[in-house]
This record gives C-alpha cells, structure tokens and sequence, in this order.
C-alpha cells in the first residue's frame, strides 16, 4: 500500500487533496469587486450603463467594485439580473460567466509514487469548496489507503468501469461497474482494484460544513468555567 502522504503532483506545481483553510471575510468583498468588474467589462458596459440596467448608482456600483462597500442580498441581486447570471457568480473564484471549461489535457492529477493509483479534479480549485470531485484511477490488485477526513465529511463513490473493493474499518464492500458507495470519511478507509483490469470511479466527497464542536483551541479547551 502507499500513503496518501507519497503523491506527487502531475503537472508540476502545488495540489492539496484535502479540504482548504477558509479565507478571511474581507477577501469576499475583494472577490464580489473583481467579478462585478470582470462580468461588466466582458459585456463592454460602463459604469453609468449598468447603472441605469440595474437601478443601482453608479457611485454604489464603483465602491463594490473596489472592495469599499459591501452590497446587500438586493443589491447584488439586481446587478446580476441586470448582467443575467446568478448571483453566486460574484462569489466564485471562476466561472463569471456561470460555467468554465476544463480541458482534460489540462487537469491536474495527483499520481502515486508507484504509477498505480491517480486522482484527476473535476472542479475548478483554487478556494474553499462544499463539495470536490475526483476520477480515480487504479491497477490491477493495487489497494490505495484513503485519506481520513474531518468528522461530518461524507463520500460518496460509483465505480464507472472494472471493481472495487472498499474497505471501511475492518468492514469490506466490493463494488461492480456501476455501483456505488456512501461513507464517512473520518473513518479509516482504502480502496482495492481486485481484478486484471483497470479500475476507473468517480467520487464526490461532501465537506463538513462546521468545525466539531470538540476542535477548539487547548487553551480554551482547559480553561476553568466561570463561576
């Protein structure tokens, strides 16, 4: 078996398979002014026409634009009627116009040291997500040690071509081209290709949304209450 730890980045350059750091909250009134700014000049539209298109000011529109104002729901609301995307589109890191490409000779892959287990992203990276998913790759007879993940993180597996074994605690589940698997993924888990034949799947792991109530700070963990 080879660790998660082994995998090296396929093409050069820093890949994380595991759950991000969220940012710090200003970084959002950043992100809303560059996409508010990027959306309005892919439609070649000033200040003062988009203005006029969404009922909201200009001099609004130019304080969103570089982070010195935070809109509300409604106001976001009618600019992105007024560009006609959705309102999540001020909020993504990619995709301004709703959807983005991603060319599969251009994918990311996380390969093991060996060659004989990969993990290709399926979803633009770059920022804290709800939910990743992967096509994994694995030869023949080789068992892969998953990595374990924060409590409350759920995966959910299918296997596309060829079988797999998956093991959950000391509790086994092999899986035919076209079943698929549901398990939490803070437990110790690992992947096995039992066959001949490459084993091809596609997983979607579901990140908890709030920290366990237990991941606090030691000084605060062992503080005395108050009397």
């Amino acid at each position: 078996m080879h660790s998660p730890l082994a995998l090296v980045r396929d093409p050069a350059a820093e890949l994380s398979d595991g759950p991000r750091a969220p940012e710090p909250f200003d970084a959002l009134e950043q992100l809303v002014g560059v996409n508010l700014a990027r959306l309005r000049a892919e439609r070649q539209l000033s200040l003062d026409a988009l203005a006029r298109a969404s009922g909201v000011s200009r001099a609004m529109l130019a304080q969103i634009e570089s982070a010195r104002s935070v809109p509300s729901i409604k106001v976001l609301c009618k600019v992105a009627a007024a560009l006609k995307v959705s309102v999540s589109a001020f909020l993504r890191r990619h995709a301004v116009n709703g959807f983005e490409h991603l060319p599969a000779g251009q994918a990311a892959r996380l390969v093991s040291a060996s060659g004989r287990y990969s993990s290709r992203a399926l979803y633009p990276e770059g920022g804290p997500v709800a939910a990743e998913f992967h096509e994994l790759r694995i030869a023949p007879l080789h068992t892969e040690t998953g990595t374990r993940r924060a409590p409350g993180t759920t995966v959910n597996l299918v296997v596309s071509d060829g079988t797999l074994e998956v093991r959950v605690h000391d509790q086994r589940q092999l899986l035919a081209t076209g079943d698929a698997i549901v398990f939490d993924a803070d437990q110790p888990h690992s992947f096995r290709n039992p066959g001949d034949t490459e084993t091809r799947a596609f997983r979607v792991t579901l990140n908890a949304e709030t920290p366990p109530r237990w991941d606090v700070p030691h000084d605060t963990a062992t503080r005395p209450a108050a009397s």
